[in-house]
């Protein structure tokens, strides 16, 4: 088929903003894409028209935020090619599809850096600390220089390690990161730079990397004038997703990948910019004209997902926002009901209204499941889920127990970490201290010897474990030395070697072995998919599968469920019936965010972002009280709340206000009762109380 054909093909379906950023040249491109706009669908068709330009794939470089996002718009780009060139698709698209580099900006940063681990430093064989593995070994540090033992509260290693990844990510001095966002720590700001320095040392001693180290070394690479040059020549096309969740490292890569913007696009919305927590910044997408000036904008603002009511509710909300990027998104389905405004009494009040109204939307043929309710923080749902549970009605709430928090992985997994790295110390003390009689003083004795003999498995030969370890510890070096011996043939046998020595202990350190075991059984079948331990172990780290079988609740045995979420956790989804609940002031915006105007603001565009999740129904529902709980439950003592800041009386205009709960509405009031007693004769006998 002709290019020019097959370049009309590319552009089937496209409205015209989208064909136009499709079609866009070398120069730097921005797409701001609103909500529900399709964003996704024209970054696939610009990736299919990069490689029917004859770009190669292996040269484009297509950044996301979750491996599933890359994973989906390349599957995407591969079905779009197997339309335009049918049967002689394996050669244009197939095979050459797999070339792109796709992936998170963490999984590409790991790549990278073992491709030039050298130029960086590192050993090729470096390994990658998750999270809980990140706050273990700040833990250690933290309890080596005993700050957990000062006449003051120290924060405890999770918040260590938050403070730490913030200043990182944003790139900003502690004090100013203490000051903003953790400010209950400032008085321990010098504690906490030893602690930080010391980390550092521990994670150069042992060959590891965290998660922030991957931004780091990939930035420090591309700023070297050596090997900077050779990274930048390997891409000719660099695609960034959701670019108004990037944070500062982040931008900076981008910038040092692509300086003078050639060959970059940049996809995003300023408008649901939400995540300053994880040291975002919505300045990365609104500088993106300053930082290249010969930038394009293309801004998407027909809407697919929601009716026009909503959206014109939704567009004077965000209106609001005093940085942004101008736009007016619209709908081509003008009909449907206006957004509600549902004042209720209180939560039970809400609770009630929200489900009687959701029953009443499955009735009509709306499933639970294409119904949401959506909240600022996970504890504004308790009461609801109990009410739920109570009618018998199903829920899911997003969240839950990740699947390497599970200690018996995390076990496993160790076992394996050690032996591609023998100086990982989190790692080594958790596996030495599965052994008997081992604790974990005697553990990192054994380290420190195995680290000062860089990996030599010989020194614990005469190290005396100890009578209780006496059976376990000649399996663990033989498990050891057969692991480092064979690190790169068959890694489903290397896992299966070692679940025959962990096994038993498993038998023993926990109840209800048997799930466990299966989960340990789904690592091996997954580690069957890999060429090599390192890349298992780094998958396996950077995008771990979210559930565990072992904590998994019963099977939900219904034909249907309700959404729960929080408002974070529904960015990028859509439902048909949206309720958006505690939409008053102190929860919307949540009153621990609204210390400065740019946390307002950001609290502003998360309200924006529960709305648009919107298609047809959208409820937002103020208690007007809310009760004062103590230890024993809730107590009479109340407060009356405002209605969200964000709702000002001109905007309540674009919704029909209405009670979740009106009292006896539209019936005649009753006749008073006669008055048996005169208000003479009742402070006559108050008076008396005193003569």
């Amino acid at each position: 088929m002709p290019a020019e054909e097959n370049g009309s093909l590319i552009l089937e379906g496209l409205n015209g903003p989208q064909r136009e950023a499709v079609q866009h040249g070398a120069g730097p491109l921005l797409i701001v894409a609103g909500a529900g706009t399709g964003k996704t669908k024209t970054l696939v068709h610009r990736v299919a028209h990069h490689i029917q330009q004859r770009i190669p794939p292996g040269r484009i470089l297509l950044l996301t935020f979750t491996r599933r996002a890359a994973a989906e718009m390349l599957r995407r780009v591969d079905g779009l090619l197997r339309q335009l060139h049918g049967s002689g698709h394996s050669q244009r698209g197939g095979s050459y599809i797999q070339a792109v580099w796709g992936g998170t900006f963490h999984a590409i940063a790991a790549r990278l850096l073992r491709l030039y681990a050298p130029a960086a430093g590192l050993e090729p064989a470096f390994t990658i600390l998750d999270r809980g593995d990140s706050e273990d070994l700040l833990d250690v540090v933290r309890t080596e220089l005993e700050l957990s033992k000062t006449d003051q509260r120290f924060p405890r290693k999770g918040t260590c390690l938050a403070i730490y990844s913030h200043c990182v990510n944003a790139q900003q001095p502690l004090e100013q990161v203490l000051a903003a966002q953790f400010p209950w720590c400032r008085d321990g700001a010098a504690d906490l730079k030893r602690l930080f320095a010391a980390y550092g040392e521990r994670k150069e001693q042992g060959g590891i990397l965290d998660y922030d180290d991957l931004l780091l070394f990939w930035r420090g690479l591309l700023a070297d004038p050596q090997v900077g040059p050779q990274i930048r020549g390997r891409f000719d096309c660099v695609l960034v997703d959701e670019y108004q969740d990037t944070n500062r490292v982040q931008a900076e890569i981008i910038k040092l990948l692509r300086p003078d913007g050639r060959g970059l696009t940049a996809v995003g919305d300023d408008a649901q910019a939400i995540y300053s927590f994880r040291a975002a910044t919505v300045r990365n997408i609104l500088d993106f004209p300053t930082e290249f000036p010969a930038a394009t904008i293309v801004k998407l603002e027909q809407n697919y997902r929601s009716t026009q009511p909503i959206l014109r509710a939704t567009n004077h909300v965000i209106g609001q926002a005093q940085r942004r990027f101008r736009k007016d998104l619209w709908s081509a389905r003008e009909g449907g009901p206006l957004p509600q405004l549902v004042t209720c009494q209180d939560e039970n009040d809400q609770a009630e209204y929200v489900i009687r109204e959701i029953l009443q939307r499955r009735e009509e043929g709306i499933d639970l499941r294409r119904q949401a309710v959506l909240y600022r923080t996970s504890h504004h749902s308790v009461l609801l889920e109990g009410e739920l549970t109570r009618r018998n009605i199903p829920y899911v709430k997003f969240g839950g127990l990740k699947f390497l928090e599970a200690a018996h992985i995390k076990d496993l997994l160790s076992l394996l970490r050690l032996a591609e790295n023998p100086r990982d110390l989190v790692a080594g003390i958790r596996v030495l201290q599965l052994l008997p009689g081992i604790g974990p003083k005697r553990a990192r004795q054994l380290m420190e010897r195995i680290a000062s003999s860089r990996g030599d498995w010989r020194v614990w030969e005469a190290a005396p474990a100890g009578k209780a370890a006496a059976a376990t510890w000649p399996q663990l070096l033989d498990v050891l030395r057969q692991l480092t011996r064979h690190p790169v043939a068959d890694v489903a046998s290397q896992v299966s070697l070692a679940r025959r020595f962990y096994e038993p202990i498993l038998q023993d350190k926990y109840d209800n072995p048997a799930p466990r075991k299966r989960d340990l059984e789904q690592i091996q079948q997954l580690a069957a998919r890999f060429a090599d331990r390192p890349s298992l172990l780094t998958q396996l780290a950077l995008d771990p599968p979210e559930s565990t079988e072992d904590f998994a609740g019963p099977p939900l045995l219904d034909e249907d469920y309700l959404i729960l979420s929080t408002i974070h956790s529904a960015k990028g989804l859509e439902w048909d019936t949206v309720f958006v609940i505690h939409a008053a002031d102190g929860n919307i915006p949540s009153d621990m965010a609204t210390g400065s105007d740019e946390e307002i603001e950001e609290e502003l565009r998360l309200f924006y972002v529960a709305l648009t999740r919107a298609k047809n129904h959208l409820y937002v529902c103020q208690p007007q009280r809310y009760y004062h709980a103590n230890r024993g439950g809730f107590t009479d003592r109340h407060s009356f709340a405002q209605l969200t800041r964000f709702l000002p009386p001109p905007l309540r205009t674009f919704f029909e206000a209405r009670l979740a709960n009106p009292c006896n509405a539209g019936q005649p009031p009753s006749e008073p009762a006669a008055a048996s007693l005169t208000s003479r004769q009742i402070r006559s006998q108050i008076q008396a109380m005193w003569s």
